[in-house]
């Protein structure tokens, strides 16, 4: 491998939007960190990229884990000794058939903990990485369902989770300023993929949303919150 190569960790890496976005990083030539929460779909999903001009190496994450988060970090560390893209994508529980008003809570703290903290958690043990990167970014992958200008009721755990996901991308992009890392929430729109259903976009235009966001130059925004490299309502 380039030891000069751009590194890049995705989670939820193994399906759907994550693994399209990895192939797209590869392509790049980035070395792709792809993570999935079971080591033999990561492994599987690695073997489809192989043969790009960049290398997709398998990682076993579960991000609701702090420990197996830390070790990873600690694991990046004295591999690359950096990080240079961080993708948000681990997702679970799109709930449109729920209400607010009804809804399980233990579900909903589940969603939280997935949709929210996990992002979060990926942020505060990779930081130091990337901050050693000459070119950070952090892309959290959100939905249009976390947009309170047009938000409504049912996909309560979803929804929530989104919007405080993007709330989660304001602070970090303020603090994080002063440190170079450019922090950014994006809609890859609706996608068939296994959450997303049939009837969806291509996952591929899912995916060119997320590369947008991890390959912005030096002067590009941060604290936004984008589809197609266009602001959306908060």
């Amino acid at each position: 491998m380039d030891a000069t190569a751009p590194v890049a960790l995705v989670t939820g890496a193994n399906r759907g939007i994550g693994h399209e976005t990895a192939r797209r990083l590869a392509e790049l030539g980035h070395i792709v960190l792809l993570c999935a929460r079971r080591a033999e779909d990561a492994e599987l999903a690695a073997v489809e990229l192989a043969g790009l001009p960049g290398a997709a190496l398998p990682r076993r994450l579960d991000i609701t884990d702090a420990d197996g988060v830390e070790a990873l970090a600690r694991s990046v560390e004295a591999e690359f000794g950096r990080l240079d893209v961080l993708v948000n994508n681990a997702a679970i529980n799109y709930d449109p058939a729920e209400r607010a008003v009804e809804v399980d809570l233990d579900e909903v703290r589940r969603t939280l903990e997935t949709n929210l903290f996990g992002a979060w958690r990926m942020v505060q043990a990779f930081r130091p990485l990337l901050g050693r990167s000459a070119h950070p970014r952090v892309v959290n992958v959100s939905s249009e369902s976390g947009s309170l200008a047009g938000m409504a009721g049912g996909e309560p755990a979803y929804g929530i989770s989104k919007a405080a996901l993007n709330a989660l991308t304001r602070k970090l992009a303020d603090e994080l300023r002063a440190e170079r890392i450019l922090v950014n929430a994006v809609c890859p729109g609706w996608v068939a993929t296994d959450m997303g259903g049939p009837g969806g976009g291509p996952v591929e235009a899912g995916a060119a949303n997320v590369l947008w966001a991890a390959t912005l130059p030096d002067s590009g925004p941060t604290g936004g919150f984008f589809r197609d490299g266009r602001s959306l309502p908060w």
